[in-house]
């Protein structure tokens, strides 16, 4: 085994862990252009990966007492069937046209994606900047709201595999401005639910290389581990913009 899907892992493993966002946003594009492996084979093996990686991190924040399990629980009622809505939307397009096709169908999708999550992580930057002084006097959003987004969200990830961190970290900063470590720890878990629902749709579908996923966990459990409990410690403006630079490049390119 060699050292490179170790390490890309352990890397991208780190990121999540202290930011809650950008496992798909670095691991897909990785995977589709530096080691040339397939959009649709990609995401499939990206949601497992991601979804077993993002458990071990809940877990540690599920220890520092860094979780909302109110927004967990209203989030998950619409983006586990959503996600198995969006799985089942690409499986059916496997149907109906060819494998050259579907790659270039989800290519695009994929970059469209990339694209309004910058604008979604433009917003939210503009967004925080106003609502800083807001955190003490946080109210917890309607049921309803929370279905809504999780549903939306949960398409999404099932049709491109990217979103589980960004969009819903997203969502809640924009209606739920709780501090950075709970809001982490609180998008991480809702990760798990909806990567594991969509990976298991595509498991099911043969979309998935369980042999590039087992490489990669190995560098992306222990990063996950460490990065979680940098969150309190480490700025993460820094990575943002780095995530934000690398999904802008890979929307493009998709695109063209």
């Amino acid at each position: 085994m060699g050292l490179e899907f170790p390490l890309t892992g352990f890397v991208v493993g780190l990121l999540v862990g202290f930011t809650g966002m950008g496992g798909a946003l670095l691991m897909t594009p990785i995977l589709v252009f530096l080691f040339g492996i397939s959009p649709t084979l990609a995401i499939g093996t990206d949601l497992v990966y991601a979804s077993i990686t993002k458990l071990f991190g809940a877990l540690q924040h599920w220890r520092q007492r860094t979780i909302d399990f109110y927004a967990v629980k209203w989030l998950s009622m619409g983006s586990l069937p959503g996600a198995l809505l969006g799985s089942g939307a690409v499986l059916l397009m496997r149907q109906q046209i060819d494998t050259h096709q579907l790659n270039s169908v989800v290519g695009k999708i994929l970059g469209v994606t990339y694209l309004l999550i910058v604008a979604v992580m433009v917003w939210r930057i503009y967004r925080g900047r106003s609502r800083r002084e807001q955190i003490s006097a946080v109210s917890q959003p309607s049921r309803q709201k929370l279905i809504v987004l999780g549903l939306l969200g949960g398409c999404i990830v099932g049709m491109t595999s990217v979103g589980s961190g960004t969009l819903f970290m997203a969502f809640l900063t924009l209606i739920y401005p709780i501090a950075s470590a709970k809001l982490v720890g609180t998008d991480i878990v809702q990760a798990v639910l909806v990567t594991g629902a969509a990976g298991l749709a595509h498991l099911s579908a043969g979309n998935v290389d369980m042999g590039l996923v087992a490489q990669l966990l190995v560098g992306s459990i222990p990063g996950i581990l460490i990065g979680s409990r940098l969150t309190v410690r480490i700025p993460d403006a820094a990575v943002r913009t780095l995530l934000m630079v690398m999904l802008l490049w890979s929307g493009m390119k998709l695109l063209i």
